[in-house]
């Protein structure tokens, strides 16, 4: 009797696939993200207040690296810049 079940099962499967390879089902592994905010770019002379109020978006994975990037760019510069003031001194 279990035998039918395993049966109706493996049909359903072999169609879901069929399915998917003839273009019936769509499948998107990777959907374009969708941003609910402004990018979060920090000001020219930022202090670390600004650093704390950073939000990003979320993705698959956790965050979304375009903008997680922006803001690790910008707060390379600035600390090449704070270094290279206190050289200086």
């Amino acid at each position: 009797m279990i035998w039918v079940f395993f049966i109706a099962v493996g049909v359903l499967v072999i169609g879901a696939f069929a399915a998917l390879i003839v273009g019936r089902v769509g499948y998107d592994p990777l959907a374009e993200p969708t941003t609910t905010q402004a990018d979060p770019i920090l000001s020219a002379e930022f202090g670390s207040g600004e650093i704390s109020a950073v939000r990003f978006d979320t993705a698959l994975r956790g965050y979304r690296m375009d903008q997680v990037d922006a803001v690790l760019d910008r707060l390379q510069t600035r600390i090449a810049e704070l270094e290279a003031g206190s050289d200086h001194r």
